[in-house]
């Protein structure tokens, strides 16, 4: 039992590791351009996920863990930014490369719009959830800085990415939330859940995938300016 949330973060990375040889998609030649965002990342989400567990908002089953800790936090929710993102960034890769058909610019900037939205709204009606408040805020300002800052071409294909992106996640945060391994105070959310996750969860991993893929596509596409230069 001790060994049941480090087995989900070993299963959910397995099958990406492996496949990131595949002769068509080459995933383990793109592995320079992930580790420094996934890096400033998970240092960020980490200093995140401390305050949270010091605050109250989550905190862990020890049944289900083994025993060792920094700062707090165990040692497999550590390794949940290595594994989750790793493996969402394959996902991105593969999409890419199989499926040809990219929605339309203008569809996704409504899209980002939309989740705009709904960011300020919840900030509206829950600033004074911490995990509501924290989680949108920080979609708000990341869709703002990418969407309408930037203007980065690549959010068209994010989309696709997060939409299949949810049916890992449902499994592992489904396994995560009802077993449970991790125990969420309500008075910190929404109280609502899909299933047993609860729906901040959603809009958590929509942040997480936006701070990785925008760091794995920028180092990617300054790889390639710096190679036509060259």
């Amino acid at each position: 039992m001790k060994y049941t949330y480090l087995l989900i973060n070993i299963l959910t990375v397995f099958f990406p590791v492996v496949l990131s040889f595949d002769k068509k998609v080459h995933f383990y030649k793109s592995w320079k351009f992930m580790w420094p965002g996934m890096l400033v990342t998970g240092i960020f989400f980490l200093f995140w996920d401390v305050l949270f567990t010091m605050k109250g908002v989550w905190s862990f089953n020890p049944h289900y863990i083994i025993g060792i800790a920094f700062w707090g936090l165990p040692l497999e929710e550590m390794l949940f930014f290595l594994t989750v993102p790793f493996a969402c960034l394959f996902i991105h890769a593969c999409l890419n490369y199989y499926v040809k058909w990219r929605m339309r610019l203008q569809l996704s900037a409504i899209i980002s719009g939309l989740i705009v939205l709904i960011s300020i709204l919840a900030l509206v009606f829950y600033y004074n959830r911490i995990y509501t408040a924290v989680t949108f805020g920080l979609l708000v300002l990341l869709m703002a800085v990418l969407q309408f800052g930037m203007k980065v071409n690549w959010l068209n294909q994010f989309y696709i990415t997060y939409l299949v992106a949810l049916i890992p996640f449902y499994i592992v945060n489904g396994f995560l939330t009802a077993i449970p391994i991790v125990l969420y105070n309500n008075n910190q959310n929404l109280g609502r859940r899909v299933g047993t996750i609860p729906v901040e969860d959603h809009f958590y991993l929509m942040a997480l995938l936006l701070m990785n893929i925008g760091f794995f596509e920028y180092f990617r596409a300054k790889r390639k300016i710096n190679g036509k230069s060259a």
